[in-house]
C-alpha cells in the first residue's frame, strides 16, 4: 500500500481556543503524571471572520518521542498563557498562525446507540507567522481518496437547497493506514459532471487524489410565509454549514488493485481493523456509563472487543 496523502493546511487569525494543560491520570500508564496539552483552536481563515475552522489537539507533550523540544507544545502553551484572540481583542490584535494538519475522525456512539463519525482536523504542526498568505489559500486539503459512492442532490427551495450539487463518499487513510470514511461535496458544475460520469460503485471503487477547501460558516436563513391580508410572517434561523468541498482532482487515477498502490485485500483488512476499533470505542463508552452509574471507576484491564469481519464483496463506508 502506498503512503497515502492526507494533508490539510489551515492559516489565519486565532479566533478562540479551548486549550488546557493536563496530566496523565491513568496510573497504569508509563506516562502517569506527565504533562500534555489538549483542546481545540479555532482559526478565522478569511478577513471577514466568517469561516472559522477548528483544529483539534488531543495529546501534545513538551518533548518529542526522540526527546527534542516540541515546538508545537511551546506555541500552544503561549496561546494558553494569553496570546491575543480575535474574539477578545479583534482581528488586528489576534495572533496569526499556520497549522499543517490532517483529517481524522472523532468516533462516538449517540444515546440511541448509533455511530457518529465527525470529520476533524487533527493535530500536526502549528507555527506563529508574521504575514498570512492569500485568503483563497488559507484553508486547503489534499487527500488520496477511495471513492465508493457519488450522489446527485437536486435544488429544493423548500429544503433551502439553492442549487444542485453532488456528494462524493468513500475513505481516506491516516499515517497509520487506518481507514477514514468521509464525505466530500462538489458544487462546481464541471466537477459534478466529472464525478457523476465515473459510474463508481462500492464494488468497483475509484482511487484518486483530490483537493479542495474547508467551509465552516454560519448563515442567517429567512423564511417568509405570505398572508391572505396584512404583513407576511417572517422567521429566521442560523444555519451552520460544515463542508469539505472538492475544487480539483488529478488527471490520472491511481492503479487501484496494484499491490504498490492499494488492493481490495488491504481495504478489507482496514475495514476489519476499523470494526474492531469501533467495538472497543463502544465498550469503553458502555464501561464508563456503567462505572458512573455505580459511582466507581472503569476497569482498564478488560479484554478488547472483537467485531465481526467486514464483508469482502463490497465496501460499505
Amino acid at each position: 500500500m502506498k503512503k497515502c496523502i492526507n494533508k490539510v493546511t489551515i492559516e489565519g487569525y486565532l479566533y478562540q481556543h479551548s486549550l488546557a494543560v493536563k496530566t496523565v491520570q491513568n496510573q497504569a500508564s508509563e506516562n502517569f503524571g506527565k504533562e500534555f496539552i489538549n483542546g481545540t483552536i479555532d482559526i478565522a481563515t478569511d478577513e471577514a471572520g466568517l469561516n472559522i475552522v477548528p483544529v483539534r489537539f488531543t495529546y501534545v507533550t513538551p518533548t518529542t518521542a526522540k526527546g527534542a523540544v516540541n515546538r508545537t507544545y511551546n506555541v500552544l502553551k503561549s496561546i494558553i498563557d494569553g496570546a491575543p484572540t480575535w474574539l477578545e481583542g479583534g482581528k488586528d490584535a489576534a495572533l496569526k498562525v499556520k497549522c499543517d494538519t490532517a483529517f481524522a475522525l472523532n468516533d462516538f456512539y449517540a444515546q440511541d446507540g448509533s455511530l457518529v463519525s465527525q470529520t476533524v482536523q487533527e493535530g500536526g504542526f502549528i507555527s506563529i507567522v508574521n504575514e498570512l498568505g492569500p485568503e483563497e489559500a488559507r484553508n486547503t486539503f489534499t487527500v488520496d481518496f477511495l471513492i465508493t459512492t457519488v450522489t446527485h442532490v437536486e435544488a429544493d427551495e423548500e429544503k433551502n437547497i439553492p442549487e444542485d450539487y453532488c456528494t462524493v463518499r468513500g475513505a481516506a487513510f491516516n499515517f497509520r493506514n487506518a481507514l477514514l470514511p468521509m464525505t466530500f461535496f462538489v458544487r462546481n458544475p464541471q466537477g459534478m459532471n466529472y464525478f457523476e460520469s465515473l459510474d463508481v460503485t462500492n464494488k468497483e471503487p475509484v482511487f484518486i487524489k483530490v483537493w479542495g477547501k474547508i467551509i465552516n460558516k454560519a448563515t442567517l436563513v429567512k423564511k417568509v410565509e405570505e398572508s391572505a391580508f396584512g404583513e407576511a410572517s417572517v422567521t429566521s434561523y442560523e444555519k451552520k454549514i460544515k463542508e469539505w468541498v472538492i475544487t480539483g482532482v488529478a488527471k490520472e487515477m491511481y492503479d487501484y488493485g496494484d499491490e504498490n498502490i492499494l488492493t481490495a485485500e488491504e481495504v478489507t483488512k482496514a475495514m476489519q481493523d476499523r470494526q474492531v476499533y469501533l467495538a472497543d470505542v463502544k465498550k469503553q463508552q458502555d464501561d464508563y456509563k456503567a462505572s458512573k452509574a455505580a459511582g466507581g471507576f472503569p476497569a482498564n484491564n478488560a479484554a478488547p472487543s472483537v467485531a465481526p469481519k467486514a464483508s469482502t464483496t463490497a465496501f460499505n463506508f
